[in-house]
């Protein structure tokens, strides 16, 4: 099962983390509804596309679906993948400190919980990645999904996390010694 993203421009391709990301948390969002297995829900993002026509259907809104790693980082994907499922216990208390007093990361939308857990495991794990690279990344996923106050949420949840687990990002230049 795969999910909507928005439809790219011309000369506007995404890069090939940005499209690992989408795929992981589409894989992510699978892995939660369907019970899939990461290694199997791995196989099947990075298997080779179908060629065109085969089973291909227009789509009829200004989103389409990913429904391969096409052009993507596999690597990458993968480490995200699997890492939130390794890291899963860590990562869901740490949301769940962030959202609002009453709300579980179990009551959260299958799409948001998966974009959050992708975010998260980067910061905890990623340090190669900027922290504000991160948050600015699953925004933008939030964005291709929702069009209401969802990618303000990723946005605030991330950003507290990523000062809490890397807060020498975020100090003045001379702070901190």
């Amino acid at each position: 099962m795969s999910l909507p993203r928005k439809k790219k421009t011309a000369g506007d391709a995404p890069k090939p983390r940005t499209i690992s990301r989408m795929a992981a948390v589409q894989a992510l969002y699978q892995m939660d509804l369907a019970g899939t297995d990461a290694g199997e829900v791995i196989e099947q993002f990075t298997a080779l596309p179908p060629e065109p026509g085969e089973g291909d259907t227009a789509p009829e809104s200004e989103v389409e679906t990913l429904t391969s790693l096409e052009g993507g980082d596999a690597t990458f994907f993968a480490d995200v993948v699997k890492g939130v499922v390794r890291r899963q216990r860590e990562i869901d208390p740490l949301v769940d400190q962030q959202l609002r007093t009453g709300w579980r990361l179990v009551r959260v939308d299958s799409i948001l919980r998966a974009i959050l857990r992708g975010g998260v495991f980067e910061l905890l794990e990623r340090s190669d990645v900027p922290a504000r690279v991160t948050i600015n990344e699953y925004i933008n996923i939030a964005k291709a999904f929702f069009e209401e106050d969802e990618p303000k949420v990723v946005n605030g949840v991330l950003d507290r996390i990523a000062h809490k687990v890397r807060a020498k990002e975020f100090e003045a230049p001379g702070e901190g010694g």
